[in-house]
């Protein structure tokens, strides 16, 4: 994906859309595109909001009005260099942090071992990196590892068609090195995991006392904090903070500056006022930085769930926009049709499933369907693959959603070509593709 786009001369994620599909469909393309940014961008508030509020005392709200102006103002100010500065500072600060914390948090529940089999003591059956094969109840049962194979597909593909991603690897300067950056940046988020994890591990071993447990039980967004605080000395909490700080401010500013982008790029410039002089297309893009800005702060304050934001996001991303991508950028013969009716079908999946973020119920029995369709039913019955806490379908109704659309996308294309020839993935203008940083 970031060869060929970055060999096309593509400046945002809309832009082969808008090539293969036409602007007005694009237009539509780029609506979940930018929801995701806004739901990621409030998320890494939320996220630092559970950080400095609870376990340090901070006003929750002051914490994300205080955070979301600082870094919309130097987004604002800098634009791409500012953020492109700043990440590397942060990214800095967030590995020597969190490396330096770990010893005297392990040193504080008796060292990795026995705070690794504490927790294989209590829940066996998650220490490995992947559910079993064959599910034998437990708690592995067959729905809770389609689940995860479910969730495990939109978060792997669901990362790829993201504006921030490819605003970055699109200014590399030749493909290649757009192709390498991706794999190394993979490497390293991959590493990165590891030191929350096994902090998590640490804190699960520790012996809280009874408020602090259930407290961490109902707020699990708080153990990384808690344990910096509790388990290391000032110096290294401070360092540990800051690594997380520095975390959630870089996200925040890469998210909202590549919002911003395409609404400037894509929405302002090419479909409303074509032509705008670059100094128009700055002052467009400054107000775009703060309106996003100021929405994601919005859904933040009145969203506390980190999770329900992440896996939202993803979601999105996965189910509407993978499938697109992959096509536009891929199939020679896809064309508007199919792209308006794989993208409207999979919408219509999606949403049957319902979203507990917003208490929206499924009005699709998924569960049902399938166990009227199989001779046999369907193991547990179709309650089984109901959560009995929220109400959430635990049918893979995402990839379900996401696999109709990659299906019907080029077959819908190819039935429809007389009607709707396909447009050839072309590179864009010299010229516009030299001016299409506005930051």
């Amino acid at each position: 994906f970031a060869g060929r786009m970055r060999r096309l001369g593509f400046t945002t994620l809309i832009d082969p859309f808008e090539v293969r599909f036409g602007k007005a469909w694009a237009m539509v393309l780029f609506l979940p595109a930018i929801l995701a940014e806004i739901f990621w961008s409030a998320e890494l508030l939320v996220a630092l909001g559970a950080t400095l509020a609870g376990p340090l005392g901070y006003p929750v709200g002051v914490v994300i009005l205080g955070s979301a102006l600082v870094v919309v103002a130097y987004t604002m100010m800098g634009g791409m260099w500012s953020v492109a500065f700043t990440d590397a500072l942060q990214l800095g600060l967030v590995v020597i942090g969190l490396l330096v914390a770990l010893p005297f948090i392990f040193e504080a529940v008796g060292g990795i071992g026995p705070a690794w089999s504490g927790y294989l003591a209590t829940r066996s059956e998650r220490g490995g990196l992947f559910p079993p094969l064959a599910p034998a109840g437990g708690f592995w049962t067959l729905p809770a590892v389609v689940g995860w194979w479910d969730v495990s597909l939109m978060l792997v593909l669901g990362g790829i068609p993201w504006n921030c991603y490819f605003q970055r690897v699109l200014a590399c300067r030749t493909p290649t090195l757009a192709r390498w950056h991706s794999v190394i940046a993979g490497a390293m988020t991959i590493g990165l995991t590891a030191p929350p994890l096994l902090i998590g591990v640490a804190a699960f071993h520790y012996p809280w006392p009874e408020a602090l447990r259930e407290r961490l039980g109902q707020h699990a967004a708080e153990v990384l904090p808690l344990a910096l605080q509790q388990l290391t000395p000032p110096l290294i909490l401070l360092l540990g903070v800051g690594a997380i700080i520095a975390a959630v401010t870089s996200s925040f500013s890469s998210s909202i500056l590549s919002a911003a982008s395409m609404i400037s790029w894509n929405g302002v410039d090419k479909l409303f006022r074509a032509g705008l002089a670059m100094r128009h297309l700055r002052w467009v893009l400054r107000l775009s930085i703060l309106g996003i800005g100021l929405m994601a702060v919005l859904l933040a304050l009145r969203v506390r769930s980190v999770q329900a934001l992440w896996f939202l996001t993803s979601d999105l991303v996965f189910v509407l926009l993978f499938p697109q991508l992959l096509w536009a950028l891929f199939d020679p013969r896809a064309n508007r049709i199919g792209s308006i009716v794989a993208f409207a079908t999979s919408l219509i999946l999606r949403l049957g499933g319902g979203e507990p973020l917003f208490g929206w119920p499924p009005w699709i029995d998924y569960p049902g369907w399938l166990a009227a369709l199989l001779p046999g039913g369907i193991p547990g019955g179709p309650a089984a693959w109901i959560d009995a806490e929220s109400g959430a379908l635990l049918f893979p109704y995402k990839t379900l959603a996401a696999a109709v659309g990659l299906l019907l996308l080029p077959i819908v294309s190819r039935l429809t070509a007389t009607w709707d020839p396909p447009r050839p993935l072309r590179s864009l203008p010299t010229d516009r593709a030299d001016a299409a940083h506005p930051s």
